[in-house]
């Protein structure tokens, strides 16, 4: 695409530059959003886009060249008029293909953003040469000395090399920062030679080759890490990590909370684990509420509630459910529902909660919408009871229960919930280290079956969160070493960004607001950096490599690669 009609945009203070070929009425060119709130007061203002293939993920699956937005909401699709008064800004697409914003129906981007350091997405290297292109990359933009660190959502296994970088490899790649790796929830982890200063100081045992041991060593190190963090540092790691989402397209993020961290106040008798997934609950979204009120958010953020209760009483879930404001927010950030753990649960080592029905029935009861973690048939079926046995006393389909990961759900198991009106959420996370043995989930068998079913990354901790890595394994089958580990349960490409579009707004019971460019809509929608519904302009491996060139929430631009 040219770079012809460029033109120099504010997104809150930020200067962007669109180079879209976008021409403009009466107003000036440099001020297409200072604010939300100015762009909300413009009743006038138009944003006309013109000459793409706009994939509206409707009923119809209708492919359009224009789309005109107005006050944040799509106002004419696919006969959006032309520029009439002076008052419409128009893109020209140049026939770029465009898919609605994505919504991640279920990650834990919230503890992303409260992770130390500066991070650094690591979910797309490929081997210990790229791991340190990147750090190269994260280091020009921060300050020397600060740490950049990489803590969950990517594995050893994708790289080529099968290992964490060494001392000597982080040290050839930054050396005036230092340098935090993590694995997942517990490590191990690696570190480089100012990195290895910082930690000895704090006590905690680092290898001659950077290395840092799982559990004990690398939980000190973390929590030193966490010890010299500030709420500044939280904030900002927060917009990154949405930053970070908007680049790949993903406008809407369904957080499923984190886990009880060790020593917080009023933690009852949930379950507790300190860890990469850990955080204190009644604190966790300081950080996230001050960005939303002063500068504003650049994606939208839906809230779920996770609560571990263990026995009888479940007091911590019951605080929630009668003290939080059920649905209250607005369309940018809103209190959604509860989950990913409504109880105790047999993930560790855990027995089966005794209390999950009681805890069912207080969440169905008050109206709440909820989604449950599980990892296996006995706790998909496990599921299935309970909302069965909810369902008998107050019926769930309008309040959108759903069963997330379902790597090895069988079909007797998703007839039963299809017929309480429940769905499942996908999520692709055996991408990074999956097998054969250790794979799923089975897409087809669940994409034929009819149940509702929309996907997502559950990404921060042991899955990536780029939509384009989870998407190639739903399409492929294949695991990031490019080893088919998933046959005959792959989707069509049409199928599997349904389920990261359109199908997706169902979780959060904002499925006529999110999901699909159609009128009446919020406007959201990514302008993708290559064809994805064409195999040859981008090809099965090529879908890892796609991006967002500009992304649009609520008719402002706030992401734009073009210029860069």
């Amino acid at each position: 695409m040219s770079g012809t009609g460029r033109r120099e945009f504010i997104k809150r203070g930020v200067a962007v530059t669109a180079g879209l070929g976008i021409s403009s009425g009466a107003l000036p060119s440099t001020a297409f959003a200072e604010s939300r709130e100015q762009h909300d007061g413009d009743a006038e203002q138009d944003l006309l886009l013109v000459n793409g293939r706009i994939h509206t993920m409707d009923v119809h699956d209708s492919v359009v060249s224009s789309a005109r937005i107005r006050d944040g909401r799509f106002v004419g699709v696919g006969d959006a008029g032309e520029d009439s008064g002076g008052r419409t800004k128009v893109i020209d697409l140049h026939e770029r293909t465009v898919v609605p914003g994505l919504i991640d129906n279920h990650n834990h981007i919230v503890l992303l953003g409260l992770r130390p350091g500066f991070d650094t997405r690591l979910e797309n290297a490929t081997s210990i040469a790229e791991i340190q292109a990147a750090l190269r990359r994260r280091a020009a933009g921060v300050p020397t000395g600060q740490f950049l660190t990489a803590i969950g959502g990517w594995d050893p296994a994708q790289f080529a090399e099968k290992r964490l970088p060494t001392l000597a490899e982080l040290d050839a790649a930054v050396a005036d920062h230092p340098v935090y790796l993590q694995v997942a929830f517990f490590g191990p982890s690696s570190t480089n030679s100012a990195g290895k200063a910082f930690f000895q100081s704090h006590g905690v045992t680092v290898g001659s080759d950077g290395s840092i041991g799982p559990f004990g060593p690398s939980l000190a190190a973390l929590n030193a890490l966490r010890a010299i963090q500030t709420f500044d540092d939280k904030k900002r790691g927060t917009l990154d990590a949405l930053k970070y989402g908007l680049s790949l397209g993903v406008t809407t993020h369904l957080d499923m909370g984190g886990f009880v961290i060790p020593g917080t106040e009023n933690q009852q008798d949930s379950f507790v684990a300190d860890g990469a997934a850990s955080w204190d609950p009644f604190t966790a979204y300081d950080p996230l509420v001050a960005l939303h009120r002063d500068p504003g958010l650049p994606a939208r953020v839906r809230i779920f509630f996770l609560s571990m209760d263990s026995g009888p009483g479940i007091p911590l879930l019951t605080q929630r459910v009668l003290n939080s404001l059920r649905d209250f927010g607005d369309n940018i950030l809103r209190i959604a529902g509860i989950g990913e753990f409504i109880t105790s649960w047999p993930l560790f080592g855990q027995p089966d909660p005794t209390n999950y029905t009681e805890a069912g029935q207080l969440a169905a009861g008050k109206g709440w919408t909820y989604q449950q973690h599980s990892l296996s048939l006995h706790e998909d079926q496990l599921a299935a009871g309970m909302f069965e046995t909810v369902n008998a006393q107050t019926p769930i389909a309008d309040l959108h229960w759903s069963v997330a990961h379902v790597p090895f759900i069988d079909l007797p198991t998703i007839n039963r919930l299809k017929a309480v009106g429940a769905g499942v959420a996908l999520h692709g996370w055996r991408y990074l280290a999956g097998t054969a043995a250790q794979n799923g989930p089975p897409y087809r068998t669940i994409a034929d079956s009819g149940i509702h079913a929309g996907a997502g990354s559950d990404s921060a901790q042991i899955s990536p969160l780029n939509p384009w890595l989870n998407i190639f394994y739903m399409v492929t089958g294949k695991n990031s070493s490019g080893v088919l580990i998933n046959p005959g349960q792959t989707l069509s490409r049409a199928e599997a960004i349904r389920m990261y579009t359109a199908a997706n707004g169902w979780y959060c019971k904002e499925e006529s607001s999110l999901g699909s460019i159609e009128v009446g809509k919020l406007a959201d929608l990514v302008v993708l950096s290559n064809d994805y519904f064409d195999p040859h302009d981008v090809t099965d491996d090529g879908i890892k490599h796609l991006s967002s060139v500009l992304t649009i929430v609520g008719g402002e631009i706030v992401h734009d690669a073009l210029s860069t």
